[in-house]
């Protein structure tokens, strides 16, 4: 009688684990599907990098970028000038100190 009933336990632990498991599954996929997916737009012209003419679309939108970019009085903000040049130094001392 004792093993009648820890088999029946036993078959309830593995539905209830298969049945989370499914749960979870689906949970994960939904989840992909309807928030995270949405974010990664980008990889798709990543990855169709391969064909010529979205080479092509890709190369233009960096060119009207890069024409707008320069188009502009100053590229960079302050604080990233100071940023870059104290970089500059940092990097001009070390290389000099190779030699």
């Amino acid at each position: 009688m004792d093993e009648k009933i820890k088999s029946k336990s036993l078959k309830v632990f593995f539905i209830k684990l298969a049945s989370v498991s499914l749960a979870i599954i689906i949970i994960i996929n939904v989840l992909f599907n309807l928030i995270i997916s949405d974010k990664f737009k980008h990889f798709d012209s990543l990855f169709a990098l391969t064909e010529l003419e979205e080479r092509r679309v890709q190369a233009d939108i960096l060119r009207d970028n890069l024409n707008d970019l320069l188009k502009k009085d100053s590229i960079l903000k302050k604080e990233d000038k100071i940023l870059f040049y104290k970089l500059y130094q940092k990097l001009k001392l070390e290389f000099e100190q190779v030699n």
